[in-house]
Order: structure tokens, then sequence, then C-alpha cells
């Protein structure tokens, strides 16, 4: 069965004496961690929760936040893993929204219980560790649930960087089948030891299932620093991971990565928005040992849809013909992508969510004729390789111009210093839009916007060219690295 409850109860039967969880709390085992997730089922139902009801998880990446997913998988019921940066206005909304009668809480994050919102699940919520540590040893282990494949397996709300969250239903199926077409891909194996890196709240975590399907180990970041990531890779031996662009670049710029063992890293995926060139090169450099891939997808997609393999990477800088490298790489196997006439990227496959939660309008509006509409805009070659230009949404058009904000940035990250860039697009009385950029300079501080201007007159038309130009310290984002252009346009606009 394409299930999470089915590959749960193989882990534990195939892989019980191999590890799970490498933590630094100690090393649990397959049969271990079960027990664990067991009965953890057994107190959702004790507290009244029933199949297919929803409960929220407000937590740092630890293996306690994974346990209580994993409870939800077993049982058939639904765990809604909640962006715990948010504003207890927004969680409240998401909780409301979900249903949810009953949440657990990292200890962390126990005073948005004190806050107006967040009042009703005072009583309905249970600290992670505090509480369920000791709860466990009262809870009944629950057997495995009968659980069908299009039943839904958990709720993700997306980051809303376009609109209000909307929460995203997530089968069984669509995360199995996710999980077998990224482990198929990058060669997914027993003893691979799996870096949870990216928020759990968000669908890169489920990168993630690929390794409980063939019985791996995971080890869970619960806070992002360079050192600390590289710490734990040579600690815990970890040999694969998936992480933001911005991740590495930190890595990068501030960690002397030649003093840590990285020798275990198979891979590293890198994903939720691109990398310029120059830093893909320098990550060559730094890991030396690791193949690095890139990935795109969406929450929708649970979430991968492409990847561009190890081979492409180091071809195109072996070569210099680095154009590929703009790409955002090839369909993984049983996903269909093709590009409509507008210019939109549709896609189709096993692991494309049924549709939004209580949004029926805008499920009718991006699930159509069998293909679901991203808001992406894009092109595919001849091999197949998908080219992202620009979000549906986020695409300039100036003096009646389409402008791209991916072919913008290209050329500004050609110019010497720039760590990151984002173009956008803001209210112009004359050209209806006027293309401005936000630039993070190496080392922090400006350079002299007219020399930019001049140097992407070298690289493109001068219709592209930005009118506006900010040196920022940082851009905004989104927990797993996408840039927020709406708070661009509205920091820079008038």
């Amino acid at each position: 069965m394409l299930t999470m409850t089915s590959a749960l109860a193989r882990a534990e039967t195939v892989h019980g004496h191999r590890p799970a969880v490498v933590d630094d709390e100690g090393t649990f085992t397959w049969a271990m961690h079960m027990r664990r997730v067991r009965s953890l089922a057994g107190l959702l139902q004790n507290r009244g929760i029933d199949r297919g009801q929803r409960y929220g998880v407000l937590s740092r990446n630890t293996f306690r936040h994974a346990e209580l997913l994993h409870a939800g998988y077993w049982s058939g019921r639904v765990a809604v893993s909640v962006n715990i940066r948010l504003a207890p206005k927004e969680i409240a909304f998401i909780l409301d929204d979900a249903g949810c009668d009953l949440i657990f809480l990292d200890p962390p994050f126990a005073e948005l219980l004190d806050a107006p919102e967040m009042a009703r699940w005072k009583d309905k919520a249970l600290m992670i560790g505090e509480d369920t540590d000791v709860l466990l040893s009262q809870s009944t282990r629950v057997d495995c649930a009968e659980t069908g494949e299009d039943e839904d397996a958990i709720l993700l709300y997306t980051g809303g960087t376009t609109g209000r969250s909307k929460g995203v239903r997530l089968t069984h199926k669509n995360i199995v089948s996710n999980g077998f077409q990224v482990g198929l891909t990058l060669s997914v194996k027993s003893d691979d030891v799996y870096a949870h890196v990216a928020p759990m709240f968000h669908s890169a975590d489920l990168l993630g299932t690929a390794a409980t399907l063939m019985g791996g180990a995971h080890y869970f970041l619960p806070a992002f620093t360079p050192e600390d990531f590289l710490s734990a890779i040579a600690k815990h031996r970890v040999t694969t991971t998936m992480v933001a662009p911005t991740v590495i670049i930190m890595m990068l710029q501030q960690a002397d990565v030649s003093k840590y063992d990285l020798s275990s890293l198979r891979w590293v995926l890198y994903g939720s928005a691109p990398m310029a060139v120059e830093w893909i090169k320098k990550t060559l450099e730094a890991l030396p040992d690791a193949d690095l891939v890139q990935g795109y997808g969406l929450t929708e997609t649970s979430p991968i849809l492409t990847i561009m393999d190890a081979d492409t990477h180091r071809r195109a800088v072996e070569t210099g013909e680095t154009d590929v490298l703009k790409g955002a790489g090839q369909p993984i196997p049983s996903v269909d992508i093709r590009i409509d006439d507008g210019g939109e990227v549709l896609v189709r496959g096993p692991n494309v969510t049924p549709g939004y939660l209580n949004l029926d309008d805008i499920n009718a509006a991006t699930f159509r004729d069998g293909w679901f509409h991203t808001g992406d805009v894009g092109r595919l070659d001849d091999d197949g390789m998908l080219y992202l230009l620009d979000r549906k949404k986020d695409m300039i058009v100036t003096g009646g111009e389409n402008v791209y904000s991916s072919e913008v940035e290209a050329a500004l990250y050609k110019l010497p210093r720039v760590v990151e860039a984002a173009v956008f697009g803001l209210p112009d009385e004359t050209y209806g839009e006027a293309v401005s950029a936000a630039i993070v300079m190496e080392g922090g501080g400006s350079a002299d916007k007219d020399a930019v201007k001049a140097h992407c007159r070298n690289h493109i038309g001068g219709y592209k060219i930005p009118r506006n130009v900010f040196f920022v310290d940082a851009l905004p984002k989104t927990a797993v690295g996408k840039v927020q252009k709406n708070e661009l346009r509205k920091m820079f606009g008038k």
C-alpha cells in the first residue's frame, strides 16, 4: 500500500534493529522509535482525536516533532505542523481553519498561549517533552490503522507570500509517491542518515520520506547556525540533506568548512530558490566529495517535481557552459510537466495534492482538466529541462513589455560582490511598473547605482534594466529561504 502507515510498519519489521533517529540525546532504533509512536497514537486516541481529525504541532526540528507526525500517519489522524515564526493571530487562524482541538507545543514557544488570540487553546495544549514523555508511559500502544491511500496524511499551510495561507491536503499516496520518486532519482539507501535542516512545518521536510521508506536514519537540527550544521554532519555522519541556498551561502561565508570531517556527505539538495553560478562553484570547491543537486517543487506536490543532477552541475562548471545552471532540473519519474499558452507551468502526477482545505473556488481555478496550475512561469528545452522565469503574480509589465525577474537577477549576479539579488516591480506613472532591484553585497554596504545599471546594459535589453536599485543588509524571506517580493514591494513602494 502507498501509505505512510505501511511504510512505518515495514521500517519497524524489516529495519527494527537499525537506527531511526540519531540525536544528541542518543540513538533510537526503528523498533524503539515505533514503540514511542504507538504510544503517542494512543495518547491522541485518549485525548479524543478520532480518525481523520486534525491536531496542531508547533515545534522546532526535533525527533519528538517527528514522532508526533508519525503518530498521525500510524493511526489515521492528521497532523498540522504550524509555522512557529508566525504571529499568534496567524497561528490561531490556521488552527481554526484546520479544526484543531488539540495542540502540541514546544516549550520555547509556550508564551504563545498568553496571546489573546490563542486563549481557547490553553486547556487544549500539551508541552512536547514535558507533558508528552510522561503521558507516553500512561498510554496504550495502538496498532496501525487500515489507512487508505487517498486519505489525508498531513495538512501543511503555504507561506502566504501572495495572500492568505492555504491549507494543502497531502494524502498518504502523495507523500509516499514522492518519497519513492526522490529515492529512486537520488539512490537513497538504508544506511543513509538524512539531516532535517529545512523547518519541519514546511513541505521541504518531506524530502526525508525517502530515507524512511528505505529504513534509513534521521537527524534533526533544532536551529541553524553554520557551526552547528557542520558539527552535526561530522558527529552523526550525515549522508544526505536538503537546504536553501541561503544556508549554503551562510556556511561558506561564516565558517571554515575545512575544519570539519564531511566525508560522510553523499549529496546536498538545494531548493526553494535558485543559487547563483558563483556560489555553485564555491560549494563544489568546499564539498568536493558530495554531489550537489537542485530540486524544484511546491507544497502542493509533496514537494519535489524536478531535479538537476550532480553531473549536470559539474559538467557545467568544468566546461564553463553554465547557462544550464539557470534551470530547475528535469521531471522526476511519474511527473508530467507542460507549459500552457500563457507560459504557466502545469503539472500532474501521483504526488500532486487533491486540493486545498475549505477553498472550493480556488480549487476549481487551480486544478483543471487533471493539471495543477502552479502559478510559476517557465519554459522547457528539448531535453526536458525546466527553466523558471517568474511567479505569475511577480512578472513585471513595464511599458507594455513583460520582464521576468530571473533574467534580470542573473545579470545582477554577474556583478562582483553581489551575494543576493531580488527583482520586483513598483508602480510607475509612465510605464505602469518600474523594474526594481534589492541587492545584498558581500560584506554589506552598497555600490554605485549607475555602475549597476551600466553593467546590466551589457547583458540585458534596456527595458529590463532596473530603474530603482536598493541596497539592503538582507532580503525578506520565508522560513525556507524564498524571497518575499511582496514584502519588498511594501518596503520600497511609495
